[in-house]
């Protein structure tokens, strides 16, 4: 179930009271408001009507509508009418349907790129440094959960699919920066290690387990990565976080920059174009596979298709 506010001027609350005037929507209440002068709309709505009522709502006649606030209800105490038995015999796959109004607010919301996101790629890449160094996959997972390149990776994915340019060239733009920097950040760190006299023993002696598993890229990459994209999607559009946190440390996005800065620090040029391939090919087929399973799913799901 779910609750929608809206804000309406004067002038188009009626208009809007004859759009929602449809199967699906409950305890409509409209409520005068004092500053901005209006209306408040508020009613809410079952899961497997919420695509069709939010598709009235991106009417042209609708355009001046102030704002429009989705909340998720976790519990009611009371069974709403459309769970009834009378009303839920068509509705039980509809309610699993993605809400798509929120699936694409959720991934706009994770295409917004502020320092911080720069940070934690920074951040991200160091741990995962120390774990290629010390042959820790403890680390290497813990490094794969701090990046928060997949908001960006996702973004870019949704903006293909929608033919949008501006998220896919800021999404870029920010993927392109971000590893550039936590590259950077890897070198001076690999470049510190080496002169302090620091470097692991086995490191040096070429024992690199998890080095060799992160840059040298194969068919099994490919494998993982595609089905990972697919996992991220799904998760996303049906809300499974679960599964989100398993594609994080699944897909070698962050590790690979990290290795690739340390096989620059440490002039092991073999390894750093190994590393180089393995992160072109995952964050590519993560943004390729997300927007196909994106348009899959909307067809899927009967969902909006129309650019």
């Amino acid at each position: 179930m779910l609750h929608v506010r809206i804000a309406s001027p004067p002038g188009l609350t009626e208009r809007l009271l004859q759009a929602l005037t449809t199967d699906g929507v409950e305890d409509l209440v409209v409520l005068q408001a004092r500053r901005p002068d209006g209306d408040v709309v508020q009613f809410d709505l079952p899961r497997g009507s919420a695509n069709a009522v939010f598709q009235r709502l991106r009417d042209p006649q609708l355009a001046g509508l102030r704002s429009v606030m989705i909340e998720a209800v976790d519990a009611s105490l009371t069974e709403p009418e459309s769970a009834r038995p009378a009303f839920r015999r068509d509705a039980q796959h509809g309610e699993l349907a993605p809400v798509w109004e929120m699936v694409e607010a959720g991934i706009r919301a994770g295409g917004i790129y502020p320092p911080s996101f720069f940070i934690l790629l920074v951040i991200a890449a160091l741990i995962a440094g120390v774990g290629i160094l010390t042959n820790s996959q403890i680390l290497i997972v813990g490094a794969m959960v701090v990046g928060p390149e997949y908001g960006a990776i996702i973004a870019v994915a949704l903006g293909i699919e929608r033919h949008r340019a501006r998220p896919v060239r800021q999404g870029l733009t920010a993927l392109l920066a971000g590893f550039l920097i936590a590259i950077a950040a890897a070198v001076i760190f690999g470049a510190a290690i080496r002169w302090s006299g620091h470097t692991p023993s086995a490191y040096e002696q070429g024992i690199r387990p998890v080095a060799s598993l992160i840059d040298s890229p194969n068919l099994f990459s490919v494998i993982v990565a595609v089905l990972a994209g697919v996992v991220g999607v799904v998760s996303l559009t049906l809300s499974r976080a679960s599964a989100l946190i398993g594609v994080f440390i699944s897909v070698t996005t962050i590790p690979a920059a990290a290795a690739l800065g340390l096989a620059l620090a440490y002039q092991t040029w073999a390894r750093a174009g190994g590393a180089a391939l393995q992160l072109l090919l995952n964050a590519g087929l993560l943004i390729l596979v997300g927007a196909a399973t994106l348009r899959v799913q909307r067809w899927i799901w009967h969902g909006p298709v129309k650019v």
